[in-house]
């Protein structure tokens, strides 16, 4: 099993929209937290499927934090 950071954020509109930095252009949404986890969850699954399918590599993204004064 293998895990991905993924970001909850909220929607002007309601609901969330959550994205998988590791996986660019890996976006999902749901009207609660918990059915947009559930949903990135099917999201990434697929992504990496489409991968597996035409024999790519998982994309070489780095998470790094940075300080700014604020």
């Amino acid at each position: 099993m293998k895990e991905y950071e993924v970001f909850l954020e909220e929607a002007e509109e309601g609901g969330y929209t959550v994205t998988c930095p590791a996986l660019p252009g890996c976006v999902s949404e749901g009207d609660t937290k918990k059915e947009a986890l559930t949903n990135i969850k099917d999201a990434i699954e697929g992504y990496l499927e489409v991968l597996r399918k035409h024999g790519d590599s998982l994309p070489k993204v780095e998470v790094e934090i940075v300080e700014i004064a604020a």
